[in-house]
């Protein structure tokens, strides 16, 4: 397939590009300093400042799916606002661009801990994480209202880190999956990249949020 890539030289979006090139994808990367892409086969880099509906329309025109690993970086001060105009820009510039197939890739805050509480509500939640986790929690609430697109958001589980590929992971909804004794569950970035381009291949979650975990 032709894959758009928002965020694809971040901490989600480096393995999920070299995932997408190991199984034959030709993938398009947005980048505001096209420098930072390495040249490798197989990959278009094109210049494109997603808080621009415009410039995003026009990078992905063409393309069968989009992922968008945005993030405006955890030290960025104004990312709660930052995430959601730039995730506001982004569902714009696809829908214009006639694409219909879009993968988010959110946080962990808006999964469910207990009936009707989410993990970015309760007391112990880190405060420097805070607003980007509100942030993505209006990301949610904001392509769960989109009906034309083929839309699925992926929440990774509360430990996502560095790690081995192990091609395995577990299947959640909406509710955080339970970790090994009381450790939350976690699941490598490699193996988080392998889940989106597992559900891009063979949609299993089309207008549904899911989440993973090792």
């Amino acid at each position: 397939m032709k894959i758009a890539l928002i965020g694809g030289t971040g901490f989600v979006g480096t393995p999920t590009l070299a995932e997408l090139l190991s199984r034959g994808h030709e993938v398009t990367v947005l980048a505001r300093t096209p420098s930072k892409v390495p040249a490798q086969p197989s990959v278009t880099v094109v210049q494109a400042d997603v808080m621009d509906v415009a410039q995003v329309e026009k990078a992905i025109a063409g393309q069968d799916a989009v992922v968008s690993a945005f993030n405006p970086g955890w030290g960025e001060a104004r990312i709660h606002d930052m995430f959601v105009q730039g995730t506001q820009a982004i569902f714009a510039g696809v829908k214009q661009a006639g694409v219909k197939r879009l993968l988010v890739v959110g946080g962990a805050g808006s999964l469910f801990v207990a009936p009707g509480v989410q993990l970015v509500d309760t007391p112990g939640f880190p405060v420097e994480y805070k607003q980007g986790a509100l942030a993505a929690r209006e990301a949610l609430k904001l392509i769960q209202k989109e009906s034309t697109l083929d839309w699925t958001f992926l929440s990774p589980p509360i430990g996502l880190a560095p790690g081995q590929r192990s091609g395995s992971y577990r299947v959640g909804a909406d509710t955080l999956l339970p970790g090994v004794a009381d450790a939350p569950a976690g699941i490598s970035v490699q193996d988080l990249a392998v889940a989106i381009v597992d559900e891009l291949e063979n949609p299993q979650h089309i207008q549904k949020r899911f989440t993973v975990a090792n």
